[in-house]
């Protein structure tokens, strides 16, 4: 009876075990995946990250959006042109300079407006080149070792069956959390592109404004902006390089638990600190 009762804890300490080593070879794919694949999405510019999409996005903020611009372009001339007048007593102290002033400020704005995509893409062009250069600092894998597993299994083989179960269930639970944290990582790296290429839709009307003083705000506002989401990337590979660090950090000891934890804890710091370098980025810059 013995015996049997041996062999039956043996297989149920075998397949507790198998199930954990599953649940921890695995666990950390994802995210580490995502962690890899973070420093060359960043660094790649918005032309080249989505072909397609720029594509259509240019081609839609030309054809769309550039009209719209020329209109209000118009307008803030000839309301500039107007306020030269006022400003001069009805032309009673009349300038020639004024005029020649006017027709360049003319110039200026059209060129911008002409050339929009030229522009938004040589800001992240400066802000790519910053990010490509400071990727170097996430250094090794986060990956979990086939020699800390090896580790981990033997610890595992010690144990009795009751903290086994506990340790398997805080493991399952442990892995659907990080493959949740790990489509966060996505969402917020795919998500800072898609913004980009939203503001880069829109950039012909805040850079029509440039023409005015009291308008140029808006596109004042608009570059600072621009420069804000360029640099968000390398917030982002700033962020990724301290989680590598603090991962590497984690030794798995006797306390399996707490070493899953500290990891899964670590990861919960890297979204949010990945949350917060929009908002960090912008705060830089005063863009709002």
């Amino acid at each position: 009876m013995d015996s049997i009762i041996n062999q039956i804890t043996e297989w149920l300490k075998e397949m507790l075990v198998s199930g954990i080593m599953s649940n921890l070879s695995g666990m950390f794919d994802s995210v580490n995946q995502q962690v890899a694949d973070v420093a060359s999405e960043v660094g790649t510019a918005p032309a080249n990250f989505s072909p397609g999409v720029f594509a259509l996005i240019q081609n839609i903020s030309e054809s769309v959006i550039l009209p719209i611009a020329g209109m209000i372009l118009t307008f803030i001339v000839c309301y500039e042109l107007i306020q030269l007048i006022i400003d001069h007593n009805n032309l009673a102290n009349f300038e020639t300079f004024i005029f020649f002033k006017w027709i360049f400020k003319t110039f200026l704005a059209v060129m911008l407006i002409s050339n929009t995509f030229n522009i938004t893409m040589a800001v992240f062009d400066v802000a790519q080149s910053v990010v490509n250069r400071s990727a170097g600092i996430v250094s090794g894998s986060t990956a979990v070792s086939s020699d800390m597993l090896t580790s981990l299994e033997e610890t595992l083989e010690t144990m009795e069956i009751g903290p086994l179960i506990g340790v398997f269930i805080q493991s399952l639970i442990v892995q659907v959390t990080m493959y949740a944290l790990s489509v966060a990582i996505f969402v917020i790296v795919y998500g800072r592109m898609v913004e980009i290429y939203l503001m880069t839709s829109l950039a012909p009307i805040p850079f029509a404004t440039f023409g005015n003083r009291e308008q140029s705000q808006i596109g004042q506002n608009y570059l600072r902006s621009l420069i804000a989401l360029g640099f968000q990337g390398f917030l982002i590979i700033i962020c990724v390089g301290i989680y590598a660090v603090l991962v590497q950090s984690v030794s798995v000891t006797d306390d399996i638990i707490s070493s899953l934890w500290g990891v899964m804890g670590y990861t919960v710091l890297l979204v949010f600190a990945l949350f917060k370098t929009g908002s960090i980025s912008k705060s830089v810059f005063n863009a709002h």
